[in-house]
This record gives structure tokens, C-alpha cells and sequence, in this order.
């Protein structure tokens, strides 16, 4: 067995670079150089602004507005559409949101305005009845027709909202802001059936305005009837003219009909030549065609009910 007598090999000691060796080899200034360059922009930036227009630095700075105004305006308006694209997104969410709003605000307005003439014209009607109730010191239940009568049962009449529960009976006076509208003849728990004074069944006492005279309106028909109220003075020598107002006689105990109430005006007269007598066509205040509102005539008051003086 042989030793190996060489001496060991020994390795080159490895050198340390220094800072300017690394910044060199990787491409980087120096910093002597860093130091120059900003003590040169430092000096540059006195001059500058000390020197005011006369500053030697300002023709380049007119060469490098000139250059790159251009380009900055260019670039400015390639990204101006991204740049506002948030804001555009944003932009309309609120208007479409505004838009929402717009709309709901119009129909809610478009409701106002149908609905305010149907208001008004009920805000109308219950002042009537109560300056019907007024005038004559009566008590008044107030009720809505909710159907009329079919032409199959050969009766002008309509269905009333309020029955026995309303302290309503049958021969209580129906009347409307207008004037007689007619009378009770059944009556339920929540419902009432009301005979029209245009109805060839329903007489009642009238008395002229003017002279006192009284008779009796006879209904001569249907709703469509152009002459649906007829007037016999009980004086046959008195001539009824055109344009006087007929009200209610009144029945005993105002039963069916109270007194006072208006029914119509006198339209046309004829001569009963052979009979020696005169009738005259009334015009009805009432329109018959167009019911809603109506006010029952009741002896005592009670829940719901218009007493004299309301509305005023």
C-alpha cells in the first residue's frame, strides 16, 4: 500500500466585489454620477425660477410642450371612453333608477287626476244630501245603489248597501241631492229594494210651489220614457204653468213620503177637452239613469246617519 506524500491542492482565495463593481455589473449609475445628475436638476430648477421668462431652460421646455402636447392629447382622448366607463356604468344606474321613479311618480299622478273628479263628484253628492236634510230638518241614512231592477219584472226599481241593519223598513223616502227619488217597498238585513216615482205603480202627493195647489204625480213608465211624470191638479179649473216646481204633499207620519222634498218641474200641459180637466208633463230633477249616492228619510238618528246641519 503506497501513501500519497503530494501536498493538498489549495483553492484561490475568492474575491470580494465592491458596490461600484455590482452597480456596474448590473447596468446601474454609478453614485457619483446619481449625486451629479441631481445636483444638476437642482441647479437647473433654481436658475429656472429665478430667472423668470428669461430662463434658459424655458425653449426646451417650449420643444417639449410642442412634442408632446399632441401626444398627450392624443392619448388623452384614446383613453377617455375606458377611463369614463365606471363613471358611465354608474352614470346610468342612477338614470335608469331616475327613470323608475319618473314613471311610478307619472302614474301615480295619472290616478290622481281620474280619481279626483270621482272624489269630487262624491264630496258632491254628500253636501247634497246634507242640504237636503238641512232644508227640511230631516234625519238621512245614507245608502248607494248597487243595481237596478230587470226589465223582466215590469218595475222601475233599484237595490240599495243598507237594510235593517241601517234602521231602514219599507215607505221611508228615498231621495238624492236632486230631489224624490222614490220609496222603500222591501227591505233585508243588509239590502233594500226602492220603487222609482217614475213607475207606472207609484202615485204620489204633489203640491205647486208657486200656488199651493195640490194633486197627484203619477209615474207613466220605464227609464227611458221622455215623459215619465204626469200631474193632476185635485182643482180642475187651475191651469198648471210651465216652469213651476213641484214638491212632495207629504203622507201621515211621512209615511211613505215626507213633505217638501222636490220632485220636479212642469215641461208641458195638455187640455182634457171632453173630461174639462188639465194634466201636465213633469220633468223629474232626478236622473234616473245615473243613481249613486241616495239618503233614506228616518225617523230617528244613529250611527252613520246625516243630521240636519252637517256639512256646513
Amino acid at each position: 500500500m503506497s501513501l500519497d506524500t503530494r501536498p493538498p491542492r489549495q483553492r484561490p482565495a475568492r474575491q470580494v466585489a465592491t458596490q461600484r463593481e455590482r452597480d456596474e455589473a448590473r447596468g446601474l449609475p454609478s453614485r457619483s454620477l446619481l449625486v451629479a445628475l441631481v445636483l444638476a436638476c437642482v441647479a437647473l430648477m433654481v436658475v429656472d425660477s429665478t430667472s423668470g421668462e428669461e430662463s434658459p431652460v424655458a425653449p426646451v421646455r417650449r420643444v417639449v410642450g410642442e412634442v408632446l402636447g399632441p401626444a398627450q392629447a392624443g392619448a388623452a382622448t384614446v383613453l377617455e371612453p375606458i377611463v369614463a366607463l365606471p363613471d358611465a356604468f354608474h352614470t346610468n344606474a342612477d338614470l335608469r333608477h331616475d327613470l323608475a321613479e319618473a314613471e311610478a311618480l307619472n302614474d301615480q299622478y295619472e290616478q290622481e287626476l281620474l280619481k279626483n273628479p270621482y272624489d269630487a263628484n262624491r264630496l258632491a253628492e254628500w253636501e247634497g244630501l246634507a242640504g237636503q236634510g238641512n232644508d227640511n230638518g230631516y234625519l238621512l241614512a245614507p245608502a248607494r245603489v248597487i243595481g237596478y231592477g230587470s226589465a223582466q219584472s215590469f218595475s222601475s226599481t233599484v237595490t240599495i248597501d243598507a237594510g235593517t241593519d241601517a234602521g231602514l223598513r219599507p215607505d221611508l223616502t228615498v231621495l238624492n241631492p236632486d230631489g224624490l227619488v222614490g220609496r222603500i217597498i222591501e227591505v233585508t238585513s243588509h239590502t233594500a229594494t226602492v220603487l222609482l216615482v217614475i213607475d207606472p205603480e207609484s202615485t204620489v202627493g204633489g203640491r205647486v210651489g208657486d200656488n199651493m195647489e195640490n194633486g197627484f204625480v203619477a209615474g207613466r213608465g220605464g227609464l227611458a220614457d221622455g215623459d215619465p211624470l204626469e200631474l193632476r191638479l185635485l182643482d180642475n179649473t187651475v191651469v198648471p204653468e210651465k216652469g213651476q216646481t213641484v214638491v212632495t204633499w207629504g203622507s201621515e207620519g211621512g209615511a211613505p213620503y215626507v213633505a217638501g222634498v222636490p220632485i220636479g218641474e212642469v215641461a208641458k200641459v195638455y187640455e182634457d177637452l171632453r173630461a174639462g180637466t188639465y194634466r201636465a208633463v213633469l220633468e223629474p230633477y232626478v236622473d234616473f239613469t245615473n243613481l249613486d249616492r241616495v239618503g233614506v228619510v228616518v225617523p230617528t238618528g244613529g250611527e252613520g246617519v246625516i243630521e240636519p246641519g252637517a256639512f256646513e
